[in-house]
């Protein structure tokens, strides 16, 4: 509840700003650069779909999450990006992508992200890393 609430909000809140043409430019010392970019298809391009067609596929990823009984920080992180995304898919037809790390390695450098989809891969680590202590 929290966390994903914290994760809504501050969404919201760097989206505003960046829209309003505050930021941008690079971070620290190149590794990070800030760049408005809109993503009106799925994450990473990976299926021909646009932005409102991937809300379905989003809402049942989203429900299959909350099923599973999850809980915690990892549970929160997930569903705080996954519903910001959603948000920004339904209301406005198009993801606003922000972040890219031209010093990361491999593809991560070919990408760009937003706090959600971070949060997103964080909270996945993490209950990945918790089913797998699990007995």
């Amino acid at each position: 509840g929290v966390t994903a609430g914290a994760v809504l909000a501050l969404c919201a809140w760097i989206r505003r700003a960046l829209e309003a043409g505050k930021g941008g430019g690079a971070l620290l010392g190149g590794r990070v650069r800030v760049r408005k970019l809109y993503n009106h298809g799925s994450g990473f391009g990976l299926l021909p779909l646009d932005a409102r067609a991937m809300a379905p596929l989003s809402l049942t990823a989203l429900w299959a999450l909350l099923r599973t009984g999850g809980s915690g920080l990892g549970t929160g992180l997930v569903l705080g990006g996954g519903l910001s995304n959603l948000w920004e898919r339904l209301r406005r037809g198009r993801v606003l992508d922000y972040l890219q790390f031209p010093r990361a390695p491999g593809v991560f450098r070919r990408y760009t992200y937003n706090l959600a989809d971070l949060a997103i891969l964080a909270g996945a680590v993490l209950l990945v890393l918790r089913r797998r202590k699990r007995p």
